[in-house]
């Protein structure tokens, strides 16, 4: 017999506990274990060298939050039955199942416009029917359809444990203290009025410093412009691959790779489709490249050679989009300085876009003693709330530091 109830030591929260044995039948599943080899953040350890976790690390530190925040709740009276705690950790232990390589840098490249989040349903679905139904009320929950409004918003809202995680966890391995949220002292100030997921209201400074600190970490990690650059040259690279084997062009790949390279329209995915889906990892992307390095086509290696000896293209950064003209400069120079017509391959203007807080779209209520709920923006305590619910867009211009 093995033991299901094991203890697993993690760098951020410590022991993670596995209260369910359901929960260790999942993680042990092979859709599971293959996100041991999907990067949590995508290229970023190119920029800040710690920052080498995977989606396994994060899936495993949301699935304790979720417990713990679950435990809180029971606390405060909210009733909570071992099936509804069960399918919640399920559901967001499996809420990221589906990325695909390099996480968001190459979500919708491979197969159309298939969100990480579409891809994730599918496989739950195909777990479902193995395990006999047993993430079945888990399914419900993550796409909202449960009754009690929020165990979803636990899963997926402007406040969730998915975010509680991945914002502490980055912080921890990049280094960036500015993302480090007290995620305990928030989630003792979660509550349930009406069904619905509220924040008791003393706990409004945590709240405010949690939407902070995740507004600093994207705009000094996330869409840090060599981090943004990173993820752009991906999916220039993958672009570039699939638009020279639709030419009748060669490219070595592995046959999991290969596979997507050649296809172009994935309305439905067929059984194929998915087990070769869930055999592709960013190993498969960087041998590509690796081998790509060398290839023929001058674009194609060029971008491969920026990412895989880390000689990344020249940026500069504006609150502005950039003149047309001074674009079109940079472009006509690449193409006398590498002798080619399509220097426009490698000069790119890159936006990135943030809004901080949402105010009409799920907003973050406060719970009042008398019982009352406010948003978050309208409680009379509030300092930032109000400030940080405007959209900001930050360009980025690349191009090849040889024309310089």
């Amino acid at each position: 017999m093995t033991n299901k109830f094991k203890i697993i030591n993690d760098p951020v929260h410590g022991f993670i506990k596995i209260p369910h044995e359901i929960l260790f039948d999942v993680i042990e599943h092979r859709y599971f274990q293959r996100l041991r080899r999907i990067s949590q953040t995508g290229l970023l350890n190119l920029i800040f060298p710690g920052a080498t976790h995977t989606r396994f690390h994060h899936a495993l530190g949301a699935m304790h939050l979720m417990f713990t925040a679950l435990e809180t709740l029971k606390l405060k009276g909210v009733e909570i039955s071992k099936e509804e705690e069960k399918s919640a950790m399920l559901a967001i232990l499996l809420h990221d199942v589906g990325h695909g390589p390099f996480s968001h840098a190459l979500e919708n490249m491979l197969m159309d416009d298939w969100h990480h989040e579409k891809l994730s349903l599918l496989l739950m679905n195909k777990m479902n029917e193995e395990f006999g139904g047993e993430l079945s009320m888990a399914m419900e929950m993550f796409q909202g359809k449960y009754h009690r409004k929020f165990f979803n918003q636990l899963i997926s809202s402007q406040l969730d444990v998915d975010r509680l995680d991945y914002l502490k966890r980055d912080s921890f391995y990049t280094g960036v203290s500015e993302g480090n949220v007290n995620t305990q002292r928030i989630i003792s100030m979660m509550n349930v009025s009406d069904e619905e997921l509220v924040i008791d209201a003393k706990g409004i400074y945590s709240i405010e410093n949690f939407l902070t600190a995740r507004m600093f970490m994207y705009w000094q990690v996330y869409y840090h412009k060599t981090s943004a650059l990173a993820e752009h040259l991906l999916v220039k690279i993958l672009d570039r691959a699939k638009f020279l084997i639709s030419e009748g062009k060669d490219l070595p790949a592995s046959e999991n790779l290969k596979y997507f390279l050649t296809r172009n329209h994935f309305e439905t995915a067929s059984d194929e489709d998915i087990r070769r889906f869930t055999e592709l990892d960013d190993n498969d992307v960087i041998q590509a490249m690796k081998f790509w390095c060398k290839n023929e086509d001058f674009v194609l290696s060029y971008l491969c050679k920026c990412v895989i000896q880390r000689d990344f293209l020249k940026t500069k950064i504006s609150s502005k989009p950039f003149d047309p003209e001074f674009i079109n400069e940079k472009i006509e120079k690449t193409n006398i300085v590498f002798r080619i017509d399509n220097g426009d391959q490698l000069v790119d203007q890159i936006s990135r876009n943030l809004l901080p807080y949402n105010a009409e779209k799920q907003p973050i209520y406060l719970l009042l003693k008398n019982g009352e709920k406010i948003t978050l923006e309208n409680s009379e305590n509030q300092i930032l709330s109000t400030y940080i619910n405007q959209p900001n867009t930050k360009y980025i211009l690349s191009f090849p530091r040889e024309i310089l």
